[in-house]
């Protein structure tokens, strides 16, 4: 089947830009190909596709009618809104954090990112559980800023358990603040991508953000705050309730993790695990699944996930990572 979509010139601009990387990128996620001679799209392929494709089309002209870009990265957002039946629309104008002196501006580019997102700001406690390059922790630390900036919290408290440490940070040089640092690297790349350098200095010297290994958290009741435990598939079913149960009054906790990434020695269960069975009929906790196809890392990231998934998928059922048999037993 063969079928012409006349596009606005500012769509067929916008698609072409950049060596034609949109018309690339739409052509990899409708299965079909795709052509452009001014602004007539041609679409080429089997009739299910090629509607497909065209319902894309008129979602990318929405979009760009509301002021939006179209460009590359806007395609799978497009197509990941349309599988979960969610407007495209909801998903991209969305802004969890913005920071109009560093322009920067934080928002979904998926459907289930976007879930994560409402479900951060509706739920006392949220779990984004998932492979590597869905968001989790990024959204998560934007979701913190936004709520500090809105005075909504009046600190943020970063963590993660220090399992190559095994807890015992003594012997490493220098301060708190120097021990952990390799730990909660990836917090706060997050947090200087959102905030200028001299504003995350100075909230870390006045204790507006505390970083702290999880062991860090026993005994405390934290108030007021937004918290985050970053990898937390690396923690114990012990240390996973030792921190949900340091929620205080006007607090938001997020826990984020890769149930495929366990490092804990061999035999020790991860807390991550078992948690959602726990909890799961516990009002004002939220659980989020992220699933391969919502990677918003390098395009190669999503391979790489998808080749270990495959790898796993191919051992005998006996012999495959415990994680991934559990992931993918029955509902």
């Amino acid at each position: 089947m063969r079928r012409r979509v006349e596009l606005p010139y500012e769509v067929a601009v916008q698609l072409s830009d950049g060596g034609e990387a949109g018309l690339r990128a739409l052509e990899q996620h409708v299965d079909c190909d795709v052509f452009l001679r001014g602004n007539l799209l041609t679409l080429d392929g089997d009739a299910e596709a090629v509607q497909a494709a065209a319902t894309v089309v008129r979602e990318l002209e929405t979009l760009a009618e509301e002021g939006h870009a179209v460009e590359a990265a806007t395609i799978p957002t497009v197509g990941s809104a349309l599988r979960a039946a969610t407007r495209p629309v909801d998903v991209v104008s969305d802004t969890v954090w913005a920071n109009p002196q560093r322009d920067v501006r934080v928002a979904p580019k998926t459907a289930l990112q976007k879930e994560y997102v409402d479900a951060i700001r509706r739920h006392t406690i949220t779990f984004g559980i998932g492979p590597a390059g869905t968001g989790k922790t990024f959204l998560a630390v934007a979701a913190a800023a936004d709520a500090l900036a809105r005075r909504e919290v009046k600190r943020i408290i970063l963590t993660r358990p220090a399992v190559e440490a095994g807890e015992r940070l003594g012997f490493l040089p220098g301060d708190l603040m120097q021990k952990v640092d390799p730990y909660l690297r990836p917090l706060f790349d997050a947090l200087h991508d959102m905030l200028d350098p001299e504003r995350v200095a100075a909230y870390l010297e006045n204790g507006v953000i505390e970083v702290a290994p999880l062991a860090f958290m026993r005994g405390r009741t934290l108030n007021d705050a937004f918290i985050i435990l970053d990898e937390a598939q690396n923690t114990t079913p012990e240390q996973m309730k030792m921190f949900l149960t340091r929620l205080g009054f006007r607090s938001k906790m997020v826990v984020t993790g890769d149930v495929t990434q366990v490092d804990l020695p061999k035999g020790e269960r991860s807390g991550l695990m078992v948690v959602g069975d726990i909890l799961r009929d516990v009002e004002d906790v939220s659980f989020v699944r992220f699933r391969r196809d919502d990677v918003v890392r390098n395009r190669l990231v999503q391979r790489i996930v998808d080749a270990y998934e495959q790898h796993a998928e191919d051992k005998p059922a006996e012999l495959r990572p415990t994680a991934a048999r559990r992931e993918r037993r029955p509902a």
